[in-house]
C-alpha cells in the first residue's frame, strides 16, 4: 500500500511492529538495543511510554544518522498501575485477573526520528478495552497455552487472548502494539513514505 525512498529503521525486536510494517509495503532494517525498561517513580503511564520510545531510538539514532528511526513501546494499565510484560505464569494470572471485568486502557508511545535532519516525533496513542468477567480457571487456561509471556497485560488480543474482551474503543492495532493511523501520518508528513499509487502518477 506504501513504499518508502528512505531508509528506515525499526528499533523493536516485536514480530507485530515488524508484522505491521511488511503489511503496510515497507521496507525496513531491524535493530535494537537494550535499554532500562522500568519505570520511575510516579511516572505515570504516558510520560513512560513515549520516553521509553525515546530513548530505544536514542539508544541506535547516532549509529544510522541517514535513517529513519521508528520505535515504540506498549503498556496497559488500571489506572496509574502500569501492567508490563509477566514475570511468570503466576504473574500473568494475576494480571489477568486484575483486569477481569474492568475496563483498562493501552498506551502505546512511538517515536518517529532523523540524527542529521534533527527530526524527532514522539506522541502516545490510548486506547480503551474492557474485558467480560472471567474466573481464575479460564484465566489459568489462557496462561497454559503460553500466549501471555511476552505481552503487556499478559494477553494478545490478536490471539486466543481476544475471547476474554468485550469491547474495545479506540484503535486496535494500537492494542496490538503500534499504531498504525498515527505512525504513517507522521511518515507521510516527513516524505519518509507515499501511498504506492503515487508511483505511476
Amino acid at each position: 500500500m506504501y513504499y518508502n525512498s528512505q531508509q528506515i529503521i525499526l528499533a523493536s525486536a516485536s514480530p507485530r511492529r515488524q508484522q505491521y510494517l511488511k503489511d503496510m509495503g515497507l521496507r525496513f532494517s531491524v535493530y535494537t538495543s537494550a535499554i532500562d525498561e522500568r519505570p520511575v517513580a510516579d511516572e505515570d503511564p504516558v510520560t513512560f511510554v513515549i520516553r521509553m520510545a525515546r530513548e530505544k531510538a536514542a539508544a541506535i539514532r547516532e549509529s544510522f544518522p541517514d535513517s529513519w528511526i521508528v520505535s515504540g513501546d506498549t503498556v496497559v494499565c488500571l489506572g496509574q498501575r502500569i501492567l508490563g510484560k509477566p514475570t511468570g505464569a503466576e504473574d500473568a494470572v494475576d494480571q489477568l485477573m486484575a483486569l477481569s471485568g474492568r475496563e483498562h486502557c493501552v498506551q502505546t508511545g512511538f517515536c518517529v526520528t532523523h540524527s542529521r535532519r534533527r527530526v524527532e516525533v514522539a506522541r502516545s496513542v490510548t486506547t480503551k478495552v474492557r474485558f467480560a468477567p472471567f474466573s481464575e480457571v479460564t484465566a489459568r487456561a489462557y496462561v497454559a497455552i503460553g500466549e501471555s509471556s511476552d505481552k503487556a497485560g499478559a494477553y494478545a488480543i490478536q490471539g486466543v487472548g481476544a475471547c476474554l474482551v468485550q469491547s474495545i474503543e479506540g484503535s486496535y492495532s494500537n492494542v496490538v502494539g503500534l499504531p498504525l493511523c498515527e505512525l504513517l501520518q507522521v511518515l507521510q508528513e516527513h516524505g519518509v513514505i507515499e501511498p504506492a499509487s503515487s508511483m505511476s502518477e
